[in-house]
């Protein structure tokens, strides 16, 4: 009974400082990737709101990143801290055996590995889609914000500006091109105009209308057989309609994990979102999704070499860390390839089934050693 208090608390303890560590790795992350995100408020002029649900519904695709590292450092703090404060040398003289610990922390292992799973195949890419959908139904906030002066901007489909000066809501000497029709309104033969452009004095943004005042309306066909110009004392622009250069279809890590599978599948040679080029993608993407998650429990069984006796304790630890470390690597490098070599991903499924056998078959022979010699 307790002893199984004790496991029970070993657990807990793994548990707290794995999401700890977790949760610091993955705030960090975001931290620096949410600076990256203002660009959908600055250049493409999306509304607070949308920015700060993007980032938190991207929080959920940076998590399973650092999940393997995070357990890592976690078990080694766990080990380490009671071999240094000699309470496993009390279950030992108590008549535990090591093997048992070896048990519980790859019990461990497992918890967290279908922690893993469930976040990876299927949190995950419903959090990242449902990101990807706020970018498309969310339209134009405010104009404002994608004005810079003296500075090109193209954040939206076929509509092309600069401006020479920007005081508050303020703008001068002002410079529109459109082909993408967004503006085909302004000129008095809508059906053949392909291309507007705008020149003006001076103007006002007020959230998506733009207010011009003296200059002229310049528009052409593409072939260039018709132009009209169009002066103007002020010109009043919605700018509601345009559509960002954001991407807004799903990408392949944003997607189902039941959809990659059908694709995968998928005999249908006309389909072209299922083409051989994409099941190769998929391949990649469902082994980080489903395979790499097994490598958990043969990190936990890496840091259970720590338990056997060393006379320089230093020296194993940093290995045993960097025994760890590689495997990571291993993993985040080999996954890539894996849906373009056929031996690299039989290796890759392969190798967390024997790496766990081996090692834990090493830990019996090697705890076994030293009870016979005690």
């Amino acid at each position: 009974m307790l002893q199984n208090k004790i496991y029970f608390n070993f657990l807990l303890e793994i548990f707290k400082t794995f999401l700890v560590i977790l949760f610091g790795l993955s705030l960090i992350a975001l931290t620096v990737r949410a600076v990256n995100f203002l660009d959908l408020i600055v250049d493409s002029g999306y509304p607070v709101s949308t920015y700060f649900q993007y980032s938190v519904l991207n929080l959920f695709g940076i998590a399973p990143k650092f999940i393997p590292l995070s357990f890592l450092v976690a078990l080694m703090i766990f080990v380490l801290k009671h071999i240094q404060d000699s309470e496993f040398i009390i279950l030992w003289t108590s008549g535990v055996k090591k093997m048992k610990l070896v048990n519980l922390l790859l019990f461990s292992s497992v918890i967290i590995m279908f922690f893993y799973l469930i976040l990876t195949t299927l949190i995950t890419p419903n959090a990242l889609n449902k990101s990807r959908k706020l970018l498309t139904h969310e339209n134009l906030n405010s104009f404002l914000p994608t004005v810079k002066s003296q500075q090109f901007s193209d954040s939206f489909k076929g509509f092309t500006f600069i401006v020479e000066k920007k005081f508050n809501n303020e703008i001068n000497n002002i410079f529109l091109h459109d082909k993408g029709n967004n503006l085909k309104n302004l000129s008095s033969n809508i059906s053949k105009i392909s291309n507007t452009t705008i020149l003006a004095k001076n103007g006002m943004v007020d959230q998506k209308k733009l207010f011009l005042f003296n200059g002229q309306i310049l528009t052409s066909k593409n072939d260039g057989t018709e132009n009209e110009i169009i002066k103007f004392e002020q010109l009043n622009i919605d700018l509601g309609d345009l559509t960002t250069t954001t991407i807004k279809q799903p990408k392949i890590q944003e997607t189902s994990t039941i959809k990659l599978f059908d694709c995968l599948f998928s005999k249908s040679i006309n389909d072209k979102n299922c083409n051989l080029n994409y099941k190769k993608e998929i391949i990649s993407n469902l082994n980080r999704r489903i395979i790499i998650p097994f490598y958990i429990p043969v990190i936990s069984l890496i840091c259970c070499l720590l338990l056997i006796k060393s006379k320089n304790r230093t020296t194993s630890k940093i290995i045993v860390f960097l025994y760890s470390f590689v495997l990571l690597i291993f993993t985040e490098l080999a996954v890539r390839y894996t849906g373009i070599n056929s031996f690299v991903l039989f290796s890759f499924v392969a190798m967390p089934i024997i790496l766990v056998s081996l090692i834990y078959i090493y830990l019996i022979y090697q705890f076994s050693k030293i009870s016979k010699v005690s």
